[in-house]
């Protein structure tokens, strides 16, 4: 008899990384999925499944204009146990450290069903940063019963605090498997065209950034930026409209840097693919970046992903503005410094990270 594995996400990041294993999953005779989105993100989570071409059983639309963390745990949870009772999945799976991911495992853990957490075990130790998401995963690892780590050192969080060693899976991160689709040599873009050789990638939307911080971290860059007009720049900002607002002003103009409405993923990670340097407060461009060997300046005060750290293949900037200016100021102008950054092989994984979790699934679920 088939197990059923029910998929529940709801943002652009969550299914970049979850999609690949959907697909993997889908091609196992053993397995049936059923696709659960919230749309805690709508049209960059849709843009995503179509990439992917994975269809939803269910979405449950949630996303509105100003919605708050109140907002979206109300709207979530309020019709999973409907939709749980009905399907009695064998496990429910999510990913990561989203609102959405924290209400589906509280709703499965409610009813029973076992859960399986993909990219468990990332800690800042931090509790308020990144926010909420420090508080969703350490709150999934409470009630998972399945934990596939990223990396060792995620895993060893999790023993640390208590799990079954016997019931974490080191797997690597599942964002490696999606460059695989999304990333390809002939790829041609507008943007690509205007900003040449040798551009700088910018990224910033960390709420706990966002105002006076974010500020700072932008008037670093701009500086840096001004010192070196060989470089242009890229920013394709985050549909927050605060985000996009804060960036226009301060940005003003300069003629090297482009702000850009949000790109869709394959216009993004194609991005990554070619720029000499990406800036950002993302947890998934560290993950990306290594990939194609490029620098990676993190501008946050702690960051959960300190493989990069630790290969050199990212710098931990803070987000003070003078650190973001003169890190920024190093790389483009010290060649032997940069050079140490490019990593040849990415921390984060090889691409095979779905193949293990499906492997994992089907000899557990048909063991236990």
């Amino acid at each position: 008899m088939k197990k059923r594995l029910m998929y529940i996400f709801g943002t652009r990041p969550e299914a970049v990384k979850i999609c690949p294993l959907i697909r993997e999953t889908a091609g196992r005779s053993c397995f049936e999925n059923v696709v659960c989105v919230t749309g805690q993100h709508r049209d960059m989570l849709d843009q995503v499944l179509d990439i992917f071409d994975v269809k939803p059983d269910y979405d449950l639309d949630v996303m509105r204009a100003d919605q708050t963390l109140f907002d979206i745990t109300r709207e979530v949870i309020q019709p999973l146990q409907e939709i749980l009772t009905k399907e009695q999945p064998d496990i429910v799976i999510v990913h990561g450290d989203t609102t959405t991911s924290y209400c589906a495992a509280l709703s499965a853990f409610y009813l029973g069903i076992p859960i399986a957490h993909i990219e468990a075990g990332l800690r800042s130790h931090n509790i308020h940063s990144p926010y909420p998401e420090e508080f969703n995963r350490r709150a999934i690892a409470l009630i998972s019963d399945y934990d596939f780590a990223p990396t060792f050192d995620a895993g060893q969080n999790l023993i640390r605090e208590g799990k079954d060693p016997e019931k974490v899976f080191v797997t690597g991160n599942t964002v490696v498997d999606a460059l695989g689709f999304t990333v390809s040599d002939d790829f041609s873009h507008p943007l690509l065209e205007w900003a040449g050789d040798d551009f700088i990638l910018i990224t910033a939307h960390r709420r706990e950034n966002q105002g006076e911080i974010m500020r700072g971290m932008f008037e670093g860059i701009k500086r840096a930026l001004l010192e070196h007009p060989e470089h242009r720049a890229i920013f394709p900002v985050h549909r927050n409209p605060k985000v996009g607002e804060l960036a226009r002003e301060v940005f003003e103009g300069i003629d090297t840097i482009r702000i850009e409405n949000a790109v869709d993923v394959k216009t993004f990670h194609n991005l990554e693919a070619r720029c000499y340097l990406c800036l950002t407060d993302s947890g998934g461009v560290q993950e990306e970046c290594p990939s194609f060997g490029r620098p990676v300046l993190v501008m946050r005060d702690v960051t959960e992903r300190n493989e990069g750290i630790m290969a050199g293949c990212s710098y931990l900037t803070g987000t003070d503005k003078m650190l973001v200016y003169k890190k920024l100021k190093e790389l483009l102008e010290n060649k032997k410094v940069y050079d140490s950054m490019v990593c040849t092989q990415n921390p984060y994984g090889d691409g095979k990270a779905c193949k293990r979790i499906a492997d994992v699934l089907e000899e557990r679920l048909f063991l236990d």
